[in-house]
């Protein structure tokens, strides 16, 4: 008696359950995979894929073999929405790539210039004319995982700047942002002082 409750519970809850998070998985993944497309990842996009479509295949299989249970269906769903959720936030989490931060500065922008070049990033200043008069644009190409490190910066020495950060694809040096090693500003002095 007690092992036929314990299948008949397990039918009912226990699949349920274990659909939900094969769905999870796989959507996880799949959303990676397609973010990882985007940048250009091409090695990870087909491994992705191959995970993604067997969680999928056994998921769907549970379904197929309970149609008569309105849980799995609704089991299926949240696994879905969850996962896309999961997989945009794991994705963020891992921050790869590049960006490009655009900086519009209604007031002078050569401190802000400065801080960001004595880090090491590459820096490039626009003068332009603005809706109230000139601007500066500072553009800056560097990895995710440091826009917290720039945003700060942006509001601490230009509190009124208006800036915007988009996606790169690619990039044609990979080692943005550039550090200025002991090595490498030695050797400028050793070439500054040959001149």
């Amino acid at each position: 008696m007690s092992e036929l409750f314990q299948q008949e519970w397990f039918t009912l809850y226990g699949i349920p359950v274990l659909i939900a998070l094969a769905r999870i998985a796989d959507v996880s993944i799949g959303t990676l995979r397609i973010i990882f497309v985007s940048k250009g990842l091409r090695l990870w996009a087909p491994i992705l894929g191959f995970f993604e479509v067997t969680i999928w295949l056994l998921a769907i299989s549970k379904v197929m073999e309970n149609l008569t249970n309105p849980i799995n269906y609704i089991a299926y769903a949240i696994g879905f929405s969850l996962g896309n959720y999961i997989g945009m936030y794991i994705e963020n989490r891992l921050a790869i790539g590049m960006v490009v931060v655009r900086i519009i500065t209604k007031r002078d922008s050569q401190a802000l210039v400065a801080v960001l070049r004595d880090l090491g990033y590459s820096v490039t200043v626009v003068d332009a004319d603005g809706n109230t008069g000139a601007v500066s644009i500072v553009f800056t190409l560097i990895k995710r995982s440091n826009i917290k490190v720039i945003t700060p910066l942006i509001l601490h020495y230009n509190p009124q700047a208006v800036y915007s950060i988009e996606d790169v694809r690619h990039a044609s040096d990979p080692n943005f942002p550039t550090i200025i090693t002991r090595r490498s500003r030695f050797s400028q002095f050793i070439r500054g002082v040959r001149k």
